[in-house]
């Protein structure tokens, strides 16, 4: 799975994808946004720091309990700052 990271998401990892795997001893992990916001708060523990950290999948923001596979495009959108 393919993550698309956007702004101080992508200073945090250091990279503008990431590569998670979507299998742990043959059960699929993540399956949900939730599940992909834990492990990705346990990996990078910065990204919890942030005010908020919006989830889209397939162009669309995504609630924690939306379901993810594979070849859904997702991508990690920091809080923005304009002026």
């Amino acid at each position: 799975m393919t993550v698309l990271l956007f702004g101080v998401a992508k200073d945090i990892v250091g990279s503008p994808s990431l590569s998670i795997p979507t299998t742990t001893n043959g059960k699929r992990i993540p399956r949900t946004v939730g599940e992909l916001r834990t492990f990705l708060g346990k990996s990078y523990p910065e990204l919890e720091q942030l005010s908020s950290l919006a989830i889209a999948v397939n162009n669309a923001y995504a609630q924690d309990t939306k379901e993810i596979n594979s070849y859904d495009e997702i991508a990690l959108i920091p809080p923005v700052s304009g002026g």
